[in-house]
């Protein structure tokens, strides 16, 4: 017979299976009659029946996150009660793995993370039909739901059909090998992906009202409004996201580095470079109704490049240590991608006559001729990185060959885009609108010009070399300046309320970027390495430092073996490099340490093969200058970011702005 402990075990495996098919189902249902009300209410005068329509997409909203959510559950208990007639259990979940990481391996791969994305996208839609619920009937508030219902509508069928999470494994499986070594020795696992993929999907938002501003001809100044805030999310998450990845990458990967123009940390580069465009010159059509063709497209162009960094990452076309198996999503993405781009290119031409700006720049020197060169510049990083990145690809494709383009390509392509930007960041901010005089400008700019000059007297006093690091360091230092001295001069008209504001917010933004700028190029310029030979209590010297092997820790349990060489470094505290072997996988995993200062790291790697029993190990050790400043400036820009979201000072109207205010509405072509 069998026992009560048996009878359980077998109702629970294979519950989660049909569960989760089946919420993934009513979200498909739930998305297709959201978007069939939306463009119902949008598309018809305001009746009565109408009305009731509208009234149903908040519920058809709240049914999808329902959905989305019961799928998650649904995966989540699976791979906690380790549910091993689930394919997707079989192949990343394990009996030995640790809590934490069998929680994150449901985002661990290809479908899970899939889900995790529907997921995401969801609670946005949710939360916008929540915050519009009272103006659902507007036209240009329907239309962008339906846009967002059906963007949620294939995500859904993505996780139903051909990423499916919940398709049944082989009989008699009861264990697996768990999610990848590397997605499972560092916490960050748990809140890197989740915070990316918040980023990712918040650029729906303004897609989605920028396809309704055209639909409905409203092209003026009222859609950006109603998306300001919403892009500015978007874009902090992806940013912070992206910034934890590289902390990842640094803390994880035992190589030193924290960004290497890998293909899948590109897939994510290239939405942030195109949305922290639209940032910079939505002020411009906001201020003075210029540049919206530059803004439709920038914004366009940030979702689209969301979707292409999918379809790269998940549809196994890329080798990278970050990329996904490969699988068949690739060409439903790819079409999806290609739909996308084609109908945004033909609602702009449609409206073309409607997005002629109602004025022209006045003179380069101003505030609206910096953003201009700004978008420029920012666009031109982006084709360089998907150039880069998609190159290869098209060279498979054509000539069935693989070629490899690295680091070179993109440092030396970037590296002076990158100093041009930090030039505009030196100068935009003390540019007034319209036109400079030289009189402006002269008092504008001299004590940012100061601080430009007293960066690079130290940087030379301390021993810097090397044209663009020195670039690097005397423009950061200029637009350090220049952020500060609006940020002083905001201060001591409103105390630190002054620093509430997009404006401000932005000041600190742009200081945050400095700093990693700055700390990017000192890392990157004058890292020093070695690695030492290093017997039992016999101290060895590199850099000025001492580093005296102190002995072994060894680790042996079911999911892992590991050992760790301990090194005292100058006398004191000891640091633990180790290497370590996953039972499951096979493979060797190093794991830094790092000693961490405001003026350098000291970043230790265990080099294989490890000699425990004779006493003696091979240590590679990284002095890497500044490294802890791009932590500080993420910080910074995370800090930025909220404050920008609040409401600063008003001011007063002008231009464009003014007419919209006055009239109550959005000034429309």
């Amino acid at each position: 017979m069998f026992s009560a402990e048996t009878v359980g075990t077998a109702v629970n495996q294979g519950l989660a299976g049909p569960l989760g098919r089946a919420a993934l189902l009513v979200g498909i249902i739930a998305s297709a009659f959201g978007a069939v009300a939306s463009i119902y209410t949008a598309r018809e005068s305001l009746r009565e029946e109408e009305a009731r329509t509208a009234r149903l997409i908040p519920r058809f909203a709240a049914l999808a996150l329902l959905a989305a959510v019961a799928a998650m559950t649904a995966m989540e208990y699976a791979m906690i009660t380790r549910d091993f007639s689930l394919k997707y259990v079989q192949e990343h979940g394990s009996r030995s793995t640790p809590a934490l990481y069998n929680f994150t391996a449901v985002w661990s791969a290809l479908e899970g993370s899939i889900l995790l994305w529907v997921l995401a996208l969801a609670l946005s839609c949710a939360v916008v039909v929540w915050r519009y619920r009272k103006k659902l009937s507007d036209p240009l508030i329907a239309w962008a739901m339906a846009v967002m219902f059906i963007v949620l509508a294939f995500f859904f069928l993505l996780s139903f059909a051909p990423a499916n999470p919940f398709g049944v494994g082989a009989a008699g499986v009861t264990d697996g090998p768990g999610p990848n070594p590397l997605l499972q020795n560092h916490i960050l696992v748990l809140f890197h992906p989740p915070i990316l993929y918040l980023g990712y999907v918040g650029f729906t938002i303004p897609f989605a009202f920028a396809i309704a501003a055209l639909v409905t001809g409203r092209v003026g100044e009222g859609w950006l409004i109603e998306t300001r805030r919403w892009t500015l999310c978007a874009w902090g998450l992806l940013t912070f996201g992206i910034i934890l990845g590289g902390w990842w990458s640094y803390e994880v990967l035992g190589w030193s580095g924290v960004w290497a123009w890998d293909p899948v940390e590109n897939a994510s580069f290239l939405p942030w470079l195109t949305g922290t465009a639209y940032i910079h010159s939505v002020l411009v059509q906001e201020r003075r109704g210029m540049l919206r063709v530059w803004n439709l497209s920038l914004l366009l162009a940030t979702f689209s490049l969301t979707i292409l960094g999918t379809f790269l990452t998940r549809s196994g076309v890329l080798n990278s240590v970050h990329a996904f198996s490969e699988s068949d999503i690739g060409k439903y993405l790819i079409i999806f991608f290609g739909v996308i781009v084609a109908v945004s290119l033909w609602l702009i031409a449609w409206r073309g006559d409607s997005l002629r700006s109602p004025g022209s720049i006045d003179s380069p020197i101003s505030r609206e001729g910096a953003f201009l060169a700004n978008n420029v510049l920012f666009a031109l990083f982006a084709f360089v990185v998907l150039l880069g990145t998609v190159f290869p690809l098209v060279i498979e494709a054509l000539q069935n060959r693989q070629i490899v383009v690295g680091e070179p390509f993109f440092d030396q392509l970037s590296t002076p885009i990158g100093i041009a930007l930090l030039a505009m960041m030196s100068i935009a901010p003390v540019l007034p609108w319209r036109k400079a005089s030289e009189e402006v400008l002269r008092q504008r700019l001299f004590w940012p010009a100061w601080c430009g000059i007293g960066t690079l007297v130290v940087s030379l006093l301390v021993g810097a070399d090397g044209l663009a690091a020195l670039l690097t360091f005397t423009l950061g230092g200029f637009a350090s300046g220049a952020a500060l001295r609006q940020l002083v001069l905001a201060t001591r008209r409103q105390g630190w309320r002054g620093l509430v504001g997009r404006a401000n917010g932005g000041m600190v933004v742009h200081i945050g970027v400095i700093l990693i700028a700055v700390a990017l190029a000192a890392s990157n310029s004058y890292t020093r390495s070695q690695e030492l030979s290093l017997k039992l209590n016999t101290p060895a010297e590199f850099g000025g430092h001492v580093f005296e092997l102190k002995g072994f820790e060894n680790e042996k349990t079911d999911r892992l073996t590991a050992v760790k060489a301990i090194v005292q470094v100058d006398g004191g505290k000891s640091y633990a490099p180790a290497i370590t072997k996953f039972v499951q996988m096979g493979n060797n995993i190093g794991t830094p340490s790092v000693k961490s200062s405001w003026r350098y790291d000291l970043y230790l790697t265990l080099e294989p093969p490890v000699k425990s029993e004779s006493g003696e190990a091979r240590i590679k050790v990284f002095i890497k200058p500044l490294v802890m400043w791009m932590w500080i400036g993420g910080g910074m820009m995370a800090v930025g970011t909220l404050l920008a979201l609040f409401p600063g000072r008003r001011r007063r109207p002008t231009d464009a702005v003014s007419a919209r205010v006055n009239t109550g509405k959005a000034v429309d072509a």
